[in-house]
């Protein structure tokens, strides 16, 4: 499921780059063993020096998204730490570029078949960084040795950082719901099933907010105990939604800020939602959700 949810991610990423800057390929790899590595760097692309880099720190990443290539040559292409762009790249942590990759002279050329088979020439390389720790490489190429210039730049750091968003996401997710297999119902348990709400909204791909909101209801259903929801009770996900941002003692403008939604509109849906429990008071609203196994 991981693993699926990352090659939607970078897909995503990829065909998003590709379309705004007019690059005749991109692709991009995560680290394979999942291990994270080097403090996130500065320096803009193309301003490289005879860094010294060490190829023999046992990280490596595997191409697995292209878009635009019209031959297999970098497709399941394992990169390691210090070689080539991607590997300089994934060893500063910090962007890359040469303008005709099979003549730069800052970067080792373990690669040149790959690259010269799909006919590269100006190429760029952006790491996916999750809290400063380098997850991936994403690249964008030319086959033509032409200047890659800011506009294209900044496209492929955006890129980046949208895949960096959503691992960032589902790196969340995963340990909230590590702590929630490790301990019974207890207020820590509700605490993050709100937390886990509120990440709901955060992510792009459907089968992974699908995912999220099973465990949820999953969540809900054990720590109701023998309790059920009664006929009729049903709420609409936004109302869960402001009703899991109350329970944790948030305002209503509190919860509109979480939410993206107007204060106003919050208002709206607690409203509601205390009229379908029999609530009058947010409280009320909160003991009579719990009770009826609507809330963990």
């Amino acid at each position: 499921m991981a693993e699926l949810t990352e090659s939607v991610e970078m897909r995503a990423a990829l065909l998003r780059l590709r379309r705004s800057t007019g690059l005749e390929v991109v692709f991009g790899g995560l680290l394979q063993d999942g291990r994270a590595g080097g403090g996130a760097g500065g320096g803009r692309a193309g301003r490289e020096g005879g860094d010294a880099l060490d190829a023999r720190d046992g990280r490596r990443l595997r191409i697995a998204e292209l878009n635009g290539a019209v031959t297999p040559a970098l497709r399941g292409l394992s990169i390691s730490a210090g070689s080539g762009l991607g590997g300089k790249c994934l060893a500063l942590s910090r962007p890359c570029a040469v303008v005709d990759y099979p003549s730069a002279r800052h970067i080792t050329h373990e690669y040149d078949g790959p690259v010269s088979a799909e006919g590269l020439r100006s190429v760029i390389a952006v790491p996916i960084v999750v809290r400063r720790q380098v997850r991936g490489v994403l690249y964008g190429a030319l086959r033509d040795a032409l200047p890659l210039g800011d506009r294209v730049f900044d496209a492929a750091v955006a890129a980046a950082r949208d895949v960096e968003q959503a691992l960032a996401v589902r790196d969340e997710a995963r340990e909230h719901v590590r702590e929630l297999l490790a301990e019974g119902p207890s207020a820590e348990i509700r605490q993050a099933h709100g937390e886990l709400r509120e990440l709901v909204p955060q992510v792009a791909d459907p089968d992974l907010r699908a995912r999220l909101l099973e465990v949820c209801a999953r969540l809900e259903t054990v720590t109701a105990g023998p309790a059920r929801r009664p006929p009729g009770v049903t709420l609409t996900p936004r109302e869960l939604d402001v009703l899991v941002a109350v329970a944790s003692g948030a305002t209503n403008a509190t919860a509109a800020d979480r939410l993206g939604l107007r204060p106003e509109t919050v208002k709206g849906y607690l409203r509601s939602t205390m009229r379908k429990l029999g609530a009058h008071t947010r409280g009320e609203a909160v003991v009579a959700a719990r009770r009826a196994g609507v809330l963990p």
